[in-house]
This record gives structure tokens, sequence and C-alpha cells, in this order.
């Protein structure tokens, strides 16, 4: 079933063409994931497609209604299944008081009790805890609707969308598959190109040779000597100008097909980001321990009387649900406060949304000069997609995920040995995100973060650490490690917990069968005695 279909749509901003899109149409099945820069057009075609603006020319027509849930706006009045706002990390408040991201995971509540047919969504992990993701992912995978969601989380592009919309220079291109997909089409796209572009410059400098050869074979063809007769020069000239008029057609032949060769593009390269910034060298085998640490907020305890060590070189995720603890955690060890000891030779680089250390009234170049070589400025810059004239802007007139982005960069080009960041990723398209994460994975110096995006965090942590049940623990491994071990331990305590009811059970009916008068009915006890002790006997 067709669910919307535009046509000739165009969107400007003043003068500048933000949409150009000749033709989409979305079918009922079709789980789309839009991806993009930040300001190129994402959030303007949501809003298109929801009827909340309207094209400058085109048409959109939609035959289900859309349900839009927007980043940070006012949920609607409508009650809301109990689970789902239990499982988004949510808890029975007035909405008054709810934050912007409780806000957003209401709306999600709201949309999946309603059972909607066709789903928009800007952004709809921000805020989430891993739990509300994991939630959240399952409920989109078994949704039976059209959705199209823009979002830089790869693990729920990839586990959740069927098709990739990229939006690039006003225009779409649609690719099947999820975004590892994608990604796979995109490196075969570059590819192609590249051979395209090798095989018009080989063809190129083949026929400037060529052209360059003939048309020296045709200037040295010279006039008759100046002791031949008249009519020997006449036939002699006739001879050379023949052959010379032949050869100055082949240039201009060979002119016309480089002239009318199809003219390929040469691929954008990008150097991959090498953070080699070592600051002062630690020594010391353990950079940040904790030890006893106890936080409460009121009546509220966020953990008690842990005990965490970092060590020298190692990158870790920090981990846990929304409000267990985690950004106090990393603003304890930046204020060094009691009961937390860090090497003396640390210099730590800290990251967190809400911190600002751009000077405003300078260019992105000129905050990367204060602390690093204006080459490396500029090929981290380029890496995090600000080129050519771009490192010239002010910071004051950058966007809130492009100031993310130069504060990383500042941060990285730093001589720190020691990286805190704070949700780094957050607010960022899906491009600098990887750029981000290719830039963690080359830092050679001890890294600790914390993060929602699970991709990040497998692709760059060795070390997971943990806040539960009150608790700070340690788990030496990467994310996909720290879960197989997570299973396990719930494995174990589920059959742990079926070992003690078993054996109460057993202890039960000994004390049945010792009392029990009727022959029947300690036959029947001494059968589920038996079955219970198989069952026992299979779990220990």
């Amino acid at each position: 079933m067709l669910v919307l279909d535009i046509n000739n749509l165009k969107k400007y901003f003043e003068y500048r063409l933000v949409l150009n899109i000749k033709d989409l149409k979305i079918y009922s099945d079709d789980k789309i994931g839009l991806v993009g820069l930040n300001g190129s057009g994402k959030t303007t075609l949501l809003n298109l497609i929801a009827g909340e603006i309207n094209p400058d020319s085109g048409t959109i027509r939609t035959n289900i209604k859309p349900f839009y849930i927007k980043q940070l706006e006012d949920s609607s009045n409508k009650e809301v299944d109990g689970e789902y706002i239990g499982k988004l990390g949510l808890k029975e408040k007035n909405k008054e008081f709810m934050s912007g991201g409780e806000l957003t995971r209401l709306k999600i509540a709201g949309f999946l009790t309603d059972n909607g047919k066709f789903l928009l969504a800007d952004e709809p992990t921000s805020n989430l805890d891993f739990e509300g993701i994991d939630f959240l992912i399952e409920k989109l995978t078994n949704f039976e609707g059209a959705m199209v969601i823009t979002s830089h989380d790869r693990d729920l592009l990839d586990k959740v969308c069927n098709k990739i919309i990229e939006l690039e220079d006003s225009k779409i291109k649609i690719y099947d598959g999820n975004y590892s997909h994608y990604k796979v089409q995109k490196e075969l796209e570059r590819k192609t190109q590249e051979l395209e572009y090798e095989k018009y410059i080989n063809e190129k400098r083949r026929l400037e040779k060529v052209l360059v050869d003939t048309k020296t074979k045709s200037d040295k063809i010279k006039g008759p000597p100046k002791r031949m007769g008249n009519s020997e020069a006449r036939l002699h000239k006739m001879g050379g100008q023949k052959a010379k008029k032949k050869l100055d057609n082949k240039v201009k032949a060979i002119a016309s097909r480089i002239d009318k060769l199809e003219v390929k593009d040469k691929l954008k390269e990008v150097d991959k980001i090498k953070v080699d910034i070592s600051g002062e060298e630690i020594f010391s085998k353990i950079v940040i321990e904790g030890k006893e640490l106890t936080k409460s907020f009121g009546e509220r305890t966020l953990f008690k009387d842990s005990n965490f060590q970092i060590y020298n070189k190692s990158k870790v995720a920090l981990i846990g649900g929304n409000g267990s603890g985690k950004t106090t955690l990393l603003k304890m060890i930046m204020e060094n406060e009691d009961n937390i000891n860090i090497s003396k030779k640390a210099n730590i680089g800290y990251f967190s949304q809400d911190l600002n250390i751009l000077d405003e009234s300078k260019t992105i170049l000129e905050n990367l000069l204060e602390v690093g070589l204006e080459q490396d400025a500029r090929d981290i810059l380029a890496r995090f997609l600000f080129k050519r004239d771009d490192v010239y802007k002010k910071v004051s007139v950058l966007s809130g995920g492009e100031r993310v982005k130069v504060s990383l960069a500042k941060i990285l080009l730093s001589d720190f040995n020691i990286l805190i960041l704070d949700e780094p990723t957050n607010y960022l398209d899906i491009y600098s995100v990887e750029a981000v994460e290719e830039a963690l994975i080359s830092y050679n110096n001890t890294l600790l973060f914390v993060s929602h995006d699970k991709r990040l965090i497998e692709n760059v942590a060795d070390t997971i650490m943990y806040i539960e049940n009150e608790k700070i623990n340690t788990f030496q491994g990467n994310l996909n490690d720290y879960n197989k071990n997570k299973d396990n331990d719930f494995q174990h305590k589920d059959i742990a917990n079926r070992r003690a009811i078993l054996e109460n059970k057993l202890s039960e009916i000994i004390g049945l069968i010792s009392i029990a008068k009727k022959p029947e009915d300690k036959e029947k006890l001494d059968l589920e005695y038996t079955n219970i002790l198989k069952e026992l006997n299979k779990i220990r």
C-alpha cells in the first residue's frame, strides 16, 4: 500500500535550495533511515511530510496521517500504557516537570499505545538509556507500518531499517537494506568512481600524447629544397601538403575526442584521523582510582562503598541507566573529591555538552591553533567535515552540533594524557559520529567516556565500567564480551533460583511422605519426589 507520494518537491530557506526531490514513494512495509549531514534538510523533510510546513513547489500526498515524534517537544495529553512508561525509563509524574528527553520518550509510548501505521521520528533515542533503546528497537522492529527515522544510532538503523535514504546537496538517493548494507554500497560506489576516474585520466593522457606526437609530425613537414626545379617543387609540395593536411585533420579529430570524453570527477579522499598527541608520559600502572566511594542526593543514593581503578592507556566506557550517577562520577573525578586518587602527572582533557572551551570571538581555526599546529588542525577539521573556508567561520555563528565537533577537535589536538568525555556524540550527524569514533580508536592514551551509542562503545572501549544496584563495577573486555558475561550471569542466577525452589519442594515432599497414610498418596508423592530429583540432577 502506498503511504506517501512526493513529486517535484522544492523547499528553500531564503535563497538556499534545501530540498529538491523529484520523486519519492513510501509504502506500508518501508522502514526508512534518513541520513545526512547536520543541516542537510532531514528535519525539514520530516516537517514537510508531517504537514507542519509547506513546500515552495511540488506535491506531497499522504494516504495515512503520520504520527510525528520531534526532538524536545511537548507531548500530547493522551494516556499511555504503563509498561511503556516503565521500559522507556519514565516515572509517573506531572509532565510539567519532565525533561525534554522524558517528553520525547512519553511521545514514543503514546504512539506505541495508539498502534499507529505511519511513524516519523527525529532522533528518537536521544536521552534514552540502554534499556530504553533496546525496548524501542524491539517495538520498532515488530511495528507493522511505515516509518521514516533520523538517527545517529547505527545499531538502531541496522536492526530496524530496510531502506536508507541519503540526503546530500538537496537531493535524495535510496539504498536497499540497513545502514551496514548502505555503507557497503557506498564503498562499492567509491571504488567504482575511483576506477572510472583512473580510466578517464589514462585515456585522456593517451590521447593527449597522440595529439602532441601527431602535431610534431605535422610541424616537421617542410617545403621543397631551393635547388629543386619548379615542376619537381610542385610535386613535392603537393605530396607534403597532402600529408600535412592529413596530420592536421588527425590532430583536430583527436582534440575533438578529448573534448568529448565524459569527465569523471576525482574522488575526494579523506584521510583517517590519526591522534598522536602524547602529552607528558604517565608511568603509573593505575592513573585514576576510587576507594569506598559514596554519593547521595538527599534520600537518593547513587552508589555506595564502591571501588574502581582505571589503568594507564585503557579505554573505558562508563555505562548505566539514566540517573545512575555516570555524569556525577565524572565530575567527582574532575573535582578530585575525597577518596579519588589521580596520578600526579595526569593532564586531563574534559568534555561535556554544557562546557564551553571555545572563544566565540575567534574562528574555528584560530581556536585550534591555540593548542596545535595548523596542518594537524586542518586535517582533523576536514575529517570532522569542516572544509576549505569553513575553518574561517566564527564560533559564534556555529550550530550546536558544529560546536561539539570543534570542541572535540580542540581537545584531541591538546597535549592531554587522559581524556574524559561525557556523551561526545550527542547531537552529531551519523558521519560525524563515525569521525569521532575513528579519532578515539586512534587515540593512544587513557580514555574514560560516557555514551549510549553501543556501536561506538563496542568499537572503542576495551573496558566496561558500569553502575548498577548502587555499586560501581568494572569488567575487563569489550561491550560484546560484557553482554555475554551478563547473559551467563542471568542464566546462573535463574538456575540457582530454580535449584533452591526444587530443593525446598523436595524437603516438603519428604516430610509429606513420612506422614502419608494411604498407599496411593504415598505412591503419588514418591513419583513426584523422583521427578524433582531428576530435574535437580540435571541442573546441579
